[in-house]
C-alpha cells in the first residue's frame, strides 16, 4: 500500500532547510565583509606605499575605497538583524507577555519590512535616474544605487529564513500586512493632519524603538513615513541621501580600528597590556579592578571601540574578580563602566563620526579625548579603590618583573605612534592611520601565529561589525535632513535660552539633551544626529568647539551605562550571563564617577570661554 505524503515530515524538512539556508546565508555574507574589508585595507594601504616610497598617488584609490564601503554596509546589513549588531532597545519587550510579545515581534518585523522596501524601491529607481559614470573608475553611477536596492532584498531574505527557521511564519505573513495597513494609515491620514514631517519620523521610530526594531531599519522607516506629510525625501531621495551619508573618506577609518581591536587581541598583545597593568597596579587595594582600568586606559590607545573592549575585559577578568571575592554584578559593572574610555581615549570611532557629522578637527578632538580620558580614568580610579573588595592583592613587582612587562607591550604602543603623532602632526590622514595602524596589527598577529584561519575570522567579524555602523550611519543621514529642514537646531536653541544665556546656560541644556538621548539612543546615532544640532549651539554661545566636541562624547559614553539601551552592560551581560538588571544596580556608584568626571569637564569647558 502506498503511503500519502506525511504534512509533518515535510514540514520539519522544510525547517531544517530554512535553518541550513540561513546559516548558508550568514556564512557568505560574513566571508563577503571580510573579503571586502581586506581589499579596503590593501587599495588605501597601496595609495599610502605608492605616495610615500615612489611620490605618486594611485589614480581612483579613494573613489574604489568608498566604493568598497558601501558594498560593504550592503553587504553585511542583513547581518544587522540580530545579536549586538542589530541595536536593539527591546529591554521593555522582554519582560512583556507572551501575546503582547508576538506583537511586538510582528511590529518590528513590519518595521524590517518597510525599511527593507525602501531600499529595494528606492534603489532601484534612483540606479534607473542617475546616469554617467564615476569619475575615476568609470563604472555606472547606478550600480551604488543597486547595492542599497541589494541590501534591501537580501535583509527580506535574511528575516524570512530566520522566521520560518524558528516556525513562526505566522509572525511573517503579520509583519507584510502590517507594513502595508501602516503605510496606508499615514497616506490616508496626511491631507488631514498637519504636524511636521520630523514629528511623525519621531513618533514612528520611538514606535519603533518600543516594539524593539533594528535601530539602523527603525531611522529608515520613520524617514520615509514623513514623506506623506510633506517630507522632502521620497524613496529615491532618501537613498541617495543616506548613500551620500555614508560616503565620507573619513568614515573608513572605523572598519580598520575595530579590525585592530579584533586582532589585536587575536595576537595576544591584549594580554600583554594586561601584564603590563598588574605589575603596575596590581599591588594596590583593589589591584585587579584597578588593572582592569589601566587595561582600558592602555587597550583604548589601540582598539578604538568600547564594545570590544567591553567584551574582552568581561571575558579576561569577571571570572578573576569573581574568584577573588567581588560580587559577579560588581565584577560586571567594573568591566562596563571601564569600557566608557575607549571611545574617548584616542583612537576613537565616536570623535570619527563626530568630525565627519560636523566641521571639528579630528585631531583637536582626539588631544581632548586624552585629557578628558585621564579626568575619567581618575575618577574611576577612586571609586574602585572605595568600593575594593578582593582580598587577594598581587605581589608588588619589581622593578626587573616591570621593565619585562613594559617590554612585552612595546609592540601594542606603536599603535598610539601611528595613529595619534600620525594624524596630529599631518603626516597621514586619519583613514590612512587607521589602516597603517589595521597593517601593523596584522603583522603583529602573524608572527604570533594565530594563522590564516584567525586572520580570516578578526577580518569577517571586523567586517560585520562595520556594515553595521556604516548601515547606522548611511540611515541617521535622512533622519538628520529632516531634523535640519524642520529647524530643531532653532527649537533647542530657543529651550536653551530658558536655562540662560552664555556657555553656562548652552552647557546645561546640551547635558540635559544629551543625558536624555543616551537614555534610549545608541551612540553612535546620537552622535550623528545631535552633533549637527548642538556643536553650532555651542560656538555660537562662546564655547570652543572641540571642547564641546569633547563633552558630547563624553556625555554619550556614559549613556553606554544607562537604562534602558545602556549597550555596554548588555554586552557584558552577553558575554557572562549575569542579568542586566542586576548590572545596572552595580554600576550606578561608577556612573556617579563618571558623572562628576564631565562636570569637571564642563566646568573647564565654561572657564575657557
Amino acid at each position: 500500500m502506498t503511503r500519502g505524503p506525511d504534512p509533518v515530515g515535510d514540514r520539519t524538512l522544510g525547517v531544517r532547510g530554512a535553518g541550513r539556508a540561513r546559516t548558508f546565508l550568514q556564512t557568505v555574507l560574513r566571508a563577503v565583509c571580510g573579503l571586502l574589508l581586506a581589499l579596503l585595507l590593501l587599495d588605501v594601504m597601496a595609495a599610502v606605499a605608492l605616495r610615500y616610497g615612489f611620490g605618486s598617488g594611485l589614480f581612483g584609490a579613494e573613489e574604489a575605497a568608498l566604493w568598497l564601503f558601501l558594498a560593504l554596509i550592503a553587504f553585511g546589513a542583513p547581518l544587522a538583524l540580530d545579536g549586538p549588531l542589530a541595536m536593539r532597545f527591546d529591554v521593555a519587550v522582554a519582560q512583556w507577555p507572551g501575546v503582547a510579545r508576538a506583537y511586538a515581534d510582528a511590529l518590528a518585523d513590519a518595521v524590517v519590512v518597510s525599511s527593507a522596501g525602501v531600499l529595494i524601491a528606492g534603489g532601484s529607481e534612483a540606479a534607473l535616474q542617475i546616469g554617467g559614470l564615476s569619475p575615476a573608475l568609470g563604472l555606472p553611477e547606478g550600480l551604488r544605487f543597486v547595492l542599497f536596492a541589494i541590501a534591501g532584498g537580501t535583509t527580506l531574505l535574511a528575516l524570512a529564513l530566520r522566521r520560518l527557521d524558528e516556525r513562526r511564519s505566522g509572525t511573517l505573513v503579520a509583519a507584510l500586512l502590517l507594513a502595508a495597513a501602516i503605510g496606508g494609515a499615514l497616506h490616508a491620514s496626511a491631507p488631514h493632519l498637519d504636524i511636521a514631517p520630523s514629528l511623525v519620523a519621531a513618533l514612528v521610530a520611538a514606535g519603533g524603538l518600543l516594539v524593539g526594531a533594528p535601530l539602523p531599519h527603525v531611522l529608515f522607516a520613520a524617514a520615509f513615513a514623513a514623506a506623506p506629510f510633506g517630507g522632502v525625501l521620497p524613496g529615491a531621495a532618501l537613498v541617495a541621501n543616506a548613500m551620500s551619508g555614508a560616503s565620507k573618506f573619513l568614515l573608513l577609518a572605523v572598519p580598520f580600528f575595530l579590525l585592530v581591536g579584533g586582532l589585536l587581541a587575536a595576537s595576544g598583545a591584549a594580554t600583554a597590556l594586561v601584564r603590563l597593568a598588574s605589575a603596575l597596579v596590581g599591588h594596590t587595594r583593589g589591584g585587579l579592578a584597578q588593572t582592569t582600568l589601566l587595561t582600558s586606559v592602555l587597550f583604548s590607545g589601540a582598539s578604538g571601540s568600547s564594545i570590544a573592549n567591553a567584551a574582552f575585559g568581561a571575558r579576561t577578568f569577571v571570572p578573576e574578580l569573581v574568584r577573588r571575592g567581588t560580587r559577579p554584578a560588581e565584577a560586571g559593572a567594573i568591566i562596563a563602566a571601564t569600557s566608557t574610555l575607549d571611545n574617548v581615549i584616542p583612537p576613537s570611532i565616536a570623535f570619527l563620526l563626530l568630525a565627519s557629522a560636523t566641521d571639528l578637527s579630528i585631531g583637536g578632538l582626539l588631544v581632548g579625548g586624552f585629557a578628558a580620558g585621564g579626568v575619567m580614568a581618575l575618577a574611576l580610579a577612586v571609586a574602585i579603590r572605595l568600593r575594593a573588595r578582593d582580598s587577594v592583592p598581587e605581589p608588588r613587582a619589581c622593578a626587573a618583573e616591570r621593565r619585562t612587562a613594559f617590554a612585552g607591550a612595546l609592540p601594542a604602543f606603536g599603535l598610539g605612534i601611528i595613529v595619534v603623532a600620525g594624524i596630529r602632526f599631518g603626516i597621514v590622514t586619519t583613514t590612512e592611520a587607521a589602516a597603517l595602524a589595521a597593517a601593523y596589527t596584522l603583522c603583529l598577529a602573524l608572527v604570533a601565529g594565530i594563522g590564516w584561519r584567525g586572520v580570516a575570522d578578526a577580518f569577517a567579524q571586523a567586517g560585520a561589525e562595520a556594515a553595521a555602523i556604516g548601515l547606522l550611519i548611511a540611515a541617521s543621514a535622512p533622519f538628520a535632513f529632516l531634523l535640519a529642514v524642520d529647524d530643531v537646531a532653532g527649537a533647542v536653541a530657543g529651550w536653551a535660552r530658558m536655562l540662560g544665556e552664555g556657555p553656562v546656560g548652552v552647557l546645561l541644556a546640551c547635558n540635559l539633551v544629551l543625558i536624555a538621548a543616551g537614555l534610549v539612543l545608541d551612540i553612535g546615532a546620537a552622535i550623528l544626529l545631535l552633533g549637527p544640532i548642538l556643536v553650532p549651539l555651542a560656538v555660537a554661545a562662546g564655547l570652543d568647539g572641540t571642547d564641546f566636541g569633547v563633552i558630547l562624547v563624553v556625555n554619550l559614553m556614559i549613556g553606554g551605562l544607562t537604562p534602558p539601551v545602556g549597550i555596554l552592560v548588555y554586552v557584558v551581560a552577553s558575554v557572562t550571563g549575569l542579568p542586566p538588571a542586576a548590572l545596572f544596580r552595580a554600576v550606578l556608584p561608577y556612573l556617579a564617577a563618571l558623572l562628576t568626571a564631565l562636570a569637571l569637564l564642563c566646568m573647564g569647558a565654561a572657564l575657557r570661554a
